[in-house]
């Protein structure tokens, strides 16, 4: 099979039948272009207030229409991957099309790992999107401010190549800390026959809500917490409160943090829950 290439099939297989997950960046992408394009009326007038701003002031402020371009369309990449590994598993069981793959010869092994590769896929291409969206926006705003004689002011303002690799780098620590919770969403998608989402979430809840009443301390939200955002604290090293530097990044201390490892221990286990699920699941 190894000619084949079965795993590069089944997530072209993936990209294929849910198109959505590249249809959606495009489209938020499109809308921030938009709203960017609106708010640059007038922005001769304000550049001009900005540049007599100290040097760092500046940089955030010129900075801040692409920071925040960023943040919405890798936020929908997110949510994008979470809602696709909750219902990658369980769709196939209620659509019945689990009957037709499991014909083919390829393994449930090749399968959920292909489903699970779907979160970094969409990341990479969110990434895509973002620098393309924003060399889109430092283009249009270099049009409108060429009349004015300040065309280079964002140029010389924000390093579009340094921005580019953090957010690389900052893509790539959030999908190896979020690997438990990717691979936790399969787990549920290959086990519940419905309502797969009550499933994900309300035994946390409950959780949570138990040891509140029983013991009046929060240490499993504190968890929750730790898993959605802790690789920030570890992988970078904030001066203020936005990354303007490549020496800002420590992947030396991310990768020492143990949080990382056993997050990848629990990714590992959950994927080999799906694994077996699937194998022995039937349609619903």
């Amino acid at each position: 099979m190894k000619e084949t290439r079965p795993m590069y099939w089944s997530i072209r297989r993936e990209l294929w039948e849910n198109r959505s997950v590249l249809i959606a960046p495009l489209a938020v992408a499109v809308f921030v272009m938009f709203g960017f394009m609106i708010s640059t009326i007038g922005m001769a007038a304000r550049r001009r207030v900005t540049m007599t701003l100290p040097p760092a002031q500046q940089c955030k402020t010129i900075a801040q229409p692409y920071d925040v371009a960023a943040m919405v369309l890798i936020m929908t990449a997110i949510v994008i991957a979470f809602f696709y590994c909750l219902d990658a598993l369980q769709s196939e069981r209620r659509d019945r099309s689990i009957l037709f793959w499991k014909s083919l010869p390829v393994s449930d092994k090749t399968t959920v790992l292909s489903k699970a590769s779907m979160p970094l896929v969409v990341l990479a291409y969110a990434f895509i999107v973002t620098i393309a969206t924003q060399i889109s926006m430092l283009i249009w705003s270099t049009l409108v401010l060429l009349p004015s004689g300040q065309g280079a002011t964002t140029w010389t303002r924000y390093n579009l190549f340094e921005q580019s690799f953090i957010l690389l780098y900052g893509l790539v620590a959030l999908a190896l800390w979020h690997a438990p919770i990717y691979g936790w969403l399969l787990l549920v998608s290959a086990w519940a026959r419905r309502a797969a989402i009550l499933w994900a979430f309300l035994p946390a809840f409950a959780v949570g809500a138990l040891e509140k009443i029983a013991f009046n301390t929060t240490y499993f939200g504190t968890m929750l917490k730790y898993r959605f955002m802790g690789h920030l604290k570890s992988a970078f090293e904030f001066k203020g409160d936005r990354l303007d530097s490549i020496s800002q990044l420590t992947p030396g201390r991310f990768l020492l943090t143990p949080g990382l490892w056993v997050g990848l221990l629990f990714a590992a286990a959950f994927l080999a829950l799906a694994i077996r699920i699937r194998r022995y699941r039937e349609p619903n």
